[in-house]
């Protein structure tokens, strides 16, 4: 699991990604295609087509990081989306119950209080 800092912005790339791209590719996806930085300290998702294999890019401290799993077994999950947002946001429960397995979709959440923003 990766150990994130607290209040790390975690984006989640929706459309299928070629998982050939590195830190280049995937910083030009960032940029093209969500407007972002890819050294803001955001945690960056990308999932490939057959959703087995996923990569994290994140900025760390002095440079790019990239993280990469692929699964001998299953898929992970895609989220849904109503919108036509090429990326979602999530937290950092949903990001281990992604990689854990467990169907987010499907969780579902107690309420909590939380102060207005």
């Amino acid at each position: 699991m990766i150990g994130l800092p607290q209040g790390t912005k975690v984006l989640f790339f929706t459309a299928p990604t070629d998982m050939r791209k590195s830190h280049c590719g995937l910083s030009g996806l960032i940029r093209n295609e969500l407007g972002g930085d890819p050294a803001d300290g955001t945690l960056f998702l990308f999932l490939n087509r057959r959703r087995d294999r996923l990569k994290a890019l994140y900025w760390d401290r002095d440079g790019l990081a990239l993280w990469y799993k692929r699964l001998e077994q299953g898929t992970y999950e895609r989220f849904r989306t109503t919108e036509d947002s090429k990326a979602i946001e999530i937290d950092a429960t949903d990001l281990a119950m992604l990689l854990s397995g467990v169907s987010i979709q499907s969780a579902k959440r107690r309420k909590r209080f939380s102060r207005a923003a």
